[in-house]
């Protein structure tokens, strides 16, 4: 096996262009990790936010990006038993510190993988692990959404909002999204029950006593879901860390809010697999690159007008 690998990284926090093809050392399993041959990479806006700054958890530079893998097992670390060379996995190793999957192989703790499923191509679980797990932890570890209740999912049509509507209706919960007009067709195709022109219709005068909000959107989003809870929901975001002035209107307006940060989870992978499997779940790609145009799909991603999600392919 070559000492090197092909990979896509930056020396400087910027634009798109810093993003360049390189040659660097392949990385070795240690101890409890596993070597993954990367055959896809999913690409988040987390990627793009990161390339600008450095991220929440900051990186050295030279960095490579990315969390989302499909790949196969090339070799395993000291005391690893749960997989075997050869083994399909899917996964978003170490977020939100740097896993570099940008490149060819990459290697991380063993159980930050769960087994991919058989129906699934590369293409198709790279562009779940960080998406999905968001989403999950979001509405099931956080918000506790059940059978019965009402969610609103912000920007339902989005990576992570379009599979937020299927985790919800896999939960049996009465699913509201916000989306476009030209992809309502799409959003009520993955389950929701309604749809909110969000560009023609402001949400909080359409929208009443709902029990959780999923804000994927940022900016006044949080502050506004606030009026559409009942006493005792919960607003969960992704995007708007808590601010003293939104939890203390939350607190008078009797409901929940919080800020959530997706973090390696081998539960909600397993969770989210079996959805996959019992053909509850479905990963929507709006387009494929190869890993030499990262920085053409980043430029893409950040017009914001995705369907989906967007992947990078490493091998065939």
């Amino acid at each position: 096996m070559s000492q090197t690998m092909r990979a896509v990284s930056l020396q400087q926090w910027g634009g798109p262009e810093v993003l360049t093809e390189t040659e660097t050392e392949r990385p070795e399993p240690g101890a409890g990790e596993v070597l993954v041959r990367v055959h896809a990479a999913g690409v988040n806006p987390a990627d793009w936010k990161v390339r600008e700054h450095g991220g929440i958890a900051p990186m050295s530079l030279p960095a490579i990006l990315g969390w989302d893998v499909s790949g196969t097992v090339e070799a395993v670390g000291l005391g690893v038993t749960h997989y075997g060379v050869g083994d399909e996995v899917f996964g978003m190793p170490r977020f939100p510190h740097q896993a570099g999957a940008y490149a060819e192989y990459v290697t991380a703790p063993a159980r930050h993988f769960v087994r991919k499923p058989a129906g699934l191509d590369h293409t198709e679980a790279a562009a779940l692990p960080l998406a999905a797990l968001t989403a999950w932890q979001a509405l099931v570890d956080t918000a506790r959404l059940g059978a019965g209740q009402r969610v609103l999912v912000h920007a339902a049509a989005g990576g992570v909002g379009h599979l937020a509507v299927q985790i919800a209706k896999a939960r049996g919960a009465y699913v509201i999204g916000t989306a476009s007009a030209a992809k309502h067709d799409f959003v009520r195709g993955l389950g929701a029950d309604e749809v909110i022109d969000y560009t023609a219709v402001d949400f909080t005068e359409a929208v009443r006593d709902v029990d959780v909000v999923f804000d994927t959107v940022g900016g006044d989003y949080a502050t506004r879901s606030l009026t559409v809870l009942r006493p005792g929901g919960t607003l969960v975001s992704i995007n708007t860390p808590d601010s003293p002035e939104l939890l203390a209107d939350a607190a008078a307006r009797r409901v929940r809010a919080g800020f959530t940060l997706v973090e390696p989870d081998h539960t909600g992978m397993r969770a989210i697999a079996s959805l996959v499997e019992e053909g509850k779940l479905r990963v929507v790609v709006d387009s494929v690159f190869d890993l030499a145009d990262a920085a053409k799909a980043h430029a893409y991603g950040e017009r914001g007008r995705t369907r989906g999600k967007i992947v990078l392919r490493v091998a065939e």
